[in-house]
Formats: C-alpha cells, structure tokens, sequence
C-alpha cells in the first residue's frame, strides 16, 4: 500500500493580502487565516469520523504553519511534530518587499530572478535548485517514516510547489499553472519505488469562501 500526504497550504497571513514576499520571516495568521485553521481543523475531524484517520501531522516550523496545523492536532489528539526543513524557500534580500520593490532596489537581481533559472538565489537566500533537493529530501523521511500510512504536512507554498513538480514530472524553469492556495489540502500518493502521483489538488470544499494564490501570475515565494 501507498503512503498518502494531505500536504497543506498555511493560512492567509497580512502579507499575503499585500503580496509581500514571507520566505523565513515569521509572519503570523490573519484573522482571516485563523478562521481558516479552524475549519480546517473540523474538516480533517469529519473526515476522521468518517474512517479517513490521520497517522501523524507534520508541520513547518515557522509560526503562520504552526497555527494553522496546531487546531487540526488538537482536535485528532496527535502530537504536531515540527520539522524546519518543511519551511518557505528563504528569498534572502527580497524578503520583506513586494515584487515593485524588489524591482527597484534590486533590478540587477530581479531581472536574474525573472528568467526562472532554477540556480539564481538572491543575496542570502536560496536557489530554486536547493530549495526543491531540500523540500523532496524531507519529504522522503516522513514518507518513509510512514509506510501506508496517510498523514498530513503544513507548509508553505514554495513546498506544495516542489512537490507538485515532482509528481507531475515538471522541470523547476516551467512556468506555473496549477493554484496554491491558503489551506487548501493537496492529496499526494507515494509508493515503494519513490514515485508520486497527485490524487487531488486545491480542495478548499471546508472554507466558507474562495481562497487566493498571491503567486500565481506573478511570481512565487508569498507562502
């Protein structure tokens, strides 16, 4: 049998609204994003009701995560088990600015970072390329620490995009055209051999209304 991740997406943060670039600040939850955690957590309890039991949560060290994993935790009664290499990409310099800003403070840099080449990393940050080798070589050690088992990992966007990529055989230069959405919940299969194929992707069916992608065409890195 296969291992199944629910990988989700944190809650909306005040920076998303704005779509400022987060990478390892530690931005909290909106209000809105804390509402969004709480349904969240009565959605995975239904469906734990319902013979869909999690084995374990996972989440992202990094506090917009952690609050958005911890009511969900809190109500299957398992341990939130954090693990800092779930974490955004870090945007080193462009943290903190929206992409106008970056433009203008940076122009040199942004223009390296709209070619999409995957081994560009901002000043103190990361490339593309080590960002995904980070992301996939954590999820590899959850999943086999979880042999047919189905559990759940709190991240961020950057992260849901690694994976996506890696299920569906996408270079890391593609641009994207699949949504990442706040708490939305990307149902992921992985079996023995390391491959993995997406079940289902974007499910926001336990939010009361829509949920953004502050990325999509424009640029990632908001999560």
């Amino acid at each position: 049998m296969p291992t199944q991740v629910l990988f989700i997406r944190h809650g909306e943060t005040d920076w998303n609204r704005i779509k400022r670039i987060q990478g390892h600040i530690d931005i909290p939850l909106a209000e809105s994003g804390i509402d969004q955690a709480q349904r969240l957590a009565e959605r995975l309890a239904r469906d734990a009701r319902d013979a869909a039991r999690l084995d374990a949560i996972y989440s992202s060290d990094l506090r917009r995560a952690q609050q958005t994993a911890q009511p969900a935790a809190t109500a299957l009664g398992l341990e939130l088990r954090l693990v800092e290499a779930l974490r955004e990409r870090a945007y080193g310099v462009f943290q903190g600015h929206d992409s106008r800003e970056i433009a203008q403070r940076y122009p040199d840099e942004y223009a390296r970072w709209q070619t999409r080449d995957p081994g560009f990393a901002p000043e103190g940050g990361e490339s593309v390329r080590s960002f995904y080798h980070r992301v996939l070589h954590a999820v590899d050690e959850i999943v086999r620490a979880h042999p047919d088992g189905r559990i759940a990992c709190v991240t961020h966007g950057g992260v849901l995009d690694c994976v996506y990529r890696r299920a569906c055989g996408l270079p890391l230069d593609a641009a994207r055209n699949y949504p990442l959405l706040n708490t939305s919940i990307n149902t992921v299969e992985f079996v023995e051999d390391g491959t993995a194929r997406v079940l289902s992707w974007a499910d926001i069916a336990h939010l009361s209304v829509a949920s953004d992608d502050d990325g999509l065409a424009r640029r990632e890195g908001q999560g």
